[in-house]
């Protein structure tokens, strides 16, 4: 592993914890040249999936984007970067247990689902986005289906 300040070759490992549900390695490092320590991450890559986007085209998953997607809609929420991570692990694992292709459209549906589950305002501000919402009406439906929901539990 690279020291990240000194970009020395050379660490070693001082402490491994499992993080995540046992999903995760967790591992505190230190450099033998500066002495700098710093966390790594060892989990197992579920992500090796492509998505099939709407017009055909195909690009590999990328869980950055959707991390991003999240929290834009999770923004000035009480949603904790814990919640964040929980959420996307266990959508990657449906995912990937669908196959090598997934299309875009079970992707966000997944995601709207979680969020709806997790924060009701994330919900309609990733669903305003990705139903592209034309007009308050649309809003009002996605409402109505969110009160609902809401009844049923």
């Amino acid at each position: 592993m690279i020291c990240p300040k000194c970009q020395h070759d050379n660490t070693r490992v001082l402490d491994s914890r499992e993080t995540y549900g046992h999903k995760a390695v967790r591992r505190r490092r230190q450099c033998d040249k500066c002495e700098q320590r710093f966390t790594t991450f060892e989990r197992i890559e579920t992500s090796n999936f492509i998505v099939v986007k709407k017009d055909g085209t195909r690009e590999h998953y990328d869980r950055e984007k959707v991390e991003k997607g999240i929290w834009k809609a999770c923004q000035k929420r009480k949603v904790t970067q814990e919640q964040v991570k929980d959420v996307i692990n266990k959508l990657e694992e449906n995912w990937a247990a669908i196959g090598k292709e997934v299309s875009s459209k079970v992707v966000g549906e997944g995601i709207m689902e979680a969020l709806m589950h997790l924060d009701d305002v994330a919900y309609i501000r990733f669903a305003s986005v990705y139903r592209q919402f034309k007009d308050i009406n649309s809003f009002k439906k996605e409402l109505a289906k969110l009160s609902v929901d809401s009844t049923k539990v």
